[in-house]
């Protein structure tokens, strides 16, 4: 069965920024990006189980987008009863590792 894939406001507002950052809007080669990594956002509907835990938190788990240097960790929570996927935040995976308080 597929999940449904939510973004929390912290994750939609990344993922904006994102959007502005790579200069999207200008820019083909960024806008296929951008669109890539929507698309690997959303295929969390089928396997979202598939990535590993975050080293911060064992509960919640972040999938890896992009090649060296520009690596981003989209980082999510599965809630199997309602078969949902929650997206948290998406980050570049070079920044230090997240706190709790920046996922509320």
């Amino acid at each position: 069965m597929a999940y449904l894939v939510k973004f929390a406001a912290i994750a939609a507002r990344d993922l904006e920024n994102l959007y502005v950052e790579k200069n999207t809007a200008e820019s083909q080669a960024a806008a296929r990006w951008f669109n890539e990594l929507e698309e690997t956002v959303f295929s969390l509907s089928d396997y979202p189980n598939r990535c590993p835990a975050t080293p911060e938190n064992a509960q919640l788990r972040h999938l890896l987008y992009g090649s060296k240097p520009h690596v981003y960790r989209v980082i999510y929570t599965v809630d199997e009863p309602h078969k949902t996927v929650w997206v948290l935040h998406i980050r570049h995976g070079a920044r230090r590792p997240f706190r709790a308080s920046e996922l509320k």
